[in-house]
Formats: C-alpha cells, sequence, structure tokens
C-alpha cells in the first residue's frame, strides 16, 4: 500500500501480469494472427486401397512384419557380428529363434556365394519361416513367444 492507501506503482504490474497470461492460455492465441486453430481433414482412403478383412491385423500382414523384421536385423547382425537383445530389436522370442537360423544360414552362405545371393537367402529364409509360424495367425504362446 502506497501512502495514501493505494497500491504502489509495480503493484498493478504483479496482479495484472499473471491474469493477461492466463488469458493467453485460455483464448488459445497463436502466431496466426488470431485465426481460430483447427485440425486438418483427414485424407480419404481410396475404395481400391481398403481392405476387406475384418480386423486391424491378419495372418497375411504379422507375416509380413515378422518377415521385414528378421531380414532387417539378420542383415545388421551380419555387418556387426554380434546380435542384441531380441527385445530391444523389437521381436518375439520366436522371432528371434527365426532370426538366429536365418544369421546361421547366411554366414554359411557367405562363404561361398556373393552377397545378392546371400540377400536373397535372407529374405526367403525370413519370409518362409514366418508365414509357417504366423500360418494359423497369431503363436499361441504368449506375447513374447
Amino acid at each position: 500500500m502506497g501512502r495514501r492507501g493505494g497500491l504502489r506503482a509495480g503493484a498493478g504490474f504483479l496482479v495484472l501480469g499473471p491474469a493477461i497470461s492466463a488469458l493467453l492460455v485460455v483464448t488459445g492465441c497463436d502466431r496466426s494472427g488470431g485465426a481460430p486453430h483447427t485440425a486438418p481433414a483427414p485424407t480419404p482412403v481410396p475404395a481400391a486401397s481398403r481392405s476387406a478383412a475384418p480386423g486391424p491385423a491378419s495372418a497375411a500382414s504379422d507375416a509380413g512384419l515378422c518377415s521385414r523384421l528378421v531380414a532387417h536385423w539378420s542383415r545388421r547382425v551380419l555387418d556387426s557380428g554380434t546380435y542384441g537383445d531380441y527385445q530391444s530389436m523389437g521381436l518375439s522370442n520366436g522371432q528371434y529363434e527365426i532370426l538366429r537360423d536365418v544369421v546361421d544360414a547366411a554366414r554359411a552362405a557367405q562363404q561361398s556365394q556373393d552377397d545378392t545371393r546371400v540377400d536373397k537367402l535372407i529374405d526367403r529364409q525370413a519370409r518362409r519361416a514366418c508365414t509357417e509360424r504366423y500360418r494359423d495367425g497369431t503363436p499361441s504362446g504368449g506375447p513374447w513367444q
């Protein structure tokens, strides 16, 4: 309080500063000049690319994902010479077993074949093993299997 019973000169700022900040947060000010913020409209999906299968995943997509993951990590293991933790690779225990089998076959093939043939072997073996693993849908041994 000032000498005459009013607020000191700086006290008004102490009251108005937080009030203005709160007002700016509540009104959602942005740098677009005060225009309302709206989310972009979703992009329509062409009818030809929509899946007729119910649910988000199918045995084919699970096997395909497994195959791509195993092939990717097989090449990384061959390049580095060491395995990592299967969980850090995003693999299940069963997928990791497939990875080890594919890498063993690829290492043996590297002795007598060029890189192109080894890459094809990796893709073929990963696809075959993952297709077999997911032939009836997802494995039933638990999520880590």
